[in-house]
């Protein structure tokens, strides 16, 4: 199995953890589990600075995009990114990996998991990620109400290549002979609903325009196009809702 001891004292943190003194382990109400969160007036967990993400993807395409991208989205929060071998590994190694985390997460940590909905039922796949969560013992966004959270489910419609398509000036820029009218031809207006695959379209794009004469590679095209893309202009409706969840976790004071 996987080690998912506390990664501060094995050194795997993300950037700008290096300076920052450990946080303390917390022991939470009943029956010591972290989900629950409760105590007495005076021990429960007021909001506080989110200080680290842990954030678990589904490819390794994803995990070099965020790399990029997560920088000049989280500002001054550190982070780590961990890739699976798609969505059936992820979904095999999740219950394990936050019963892990449920035995150290201090208070200041945050979980994400995203994960392609593909051709799943939305709501089906998103009641799964939440019972795996409940039964580690964790609290999601979806159900903490008022409590503090430490999971944050979040679903990407398609593929991570929606968000090229939502920010398609960042492609452009990484392709420059790429058409500019792509967003405007029907079929591509709404990034997260292009028939046919997301990266399978784009690679017929890149093709055509001669800058792709084989496959997609699409860890080198993340790398790529990441480093032009902008986060505030981009309109995939699945990177808006990431988006507007880290935002959350940057702001001052968070649950």
């Amino acid at each position: 199995g996987e080690d998912f001891r506390d990664p501060r004292s094995q050194g795997v943190l993300g950037r700008r953890s290096e300076s920052r003194s450990p946080v303390g382990r917390r022991t939470f109400g009943n029956g010591g589990s972290i989900g629950q969160l409760r105590g007495t007036a005076e021990e429960r967990p007021r909001p506080m600075k989110v200080e680290h993400i842990e954030i678990l993807v589904e490819e390794p395409s994803m995990e070099s995009a965020l790399r990029v991208l997560l920088p000049r989205m989280l500002k001054e929060i550190s982070f780590e990114v961990h890739p699976y071998q798609g969505k059936s590994d992820l979904l095999q190694r999740l219950p394990e990996r936050l019963v892990g985390y449920a035995s150290w997460l201090p208070a200041t940590h945050r979980i994400v998991v995203l994960i392609d909905r593909d051709d799943d039922d939305c709501k089906k796949l998103k009641r799964q990620l939440e019972k795996i969560a409940r039964d580690a013992g964790l609290v999601t966004k979806t159900t903490a109400g008022s409590r503090p959270y430490q999971v944050v489910n979040r679903l990407a419609i398609e593929e991570l290549e929606a968000w090229y398509f939502g920010d398609w000036e960042a492609v452009r820029t990484a392709y420059p002979r790429v058409p500019a009218t792509i967003p405007r031809k029907a079929g591509f207006r709404v990034p997260d609903a292009i028939k046919g695959g997301t990266w399978e379209a784009l690679e017929r794009i890149l093709q055509q325009a001669g800058h792709l004469k084989g496959r997609l590679r699409k860890i080198e095209t993340a790398r790529i196009v990441a480093k032009h893309m902008a986060p505030s202009r981009n309109s995939s409706r699945s990177f808006c809702v990431l988006r507007e969840a880290l935002e959350k976790m940057s702001s001052p004071t968070v649950h």
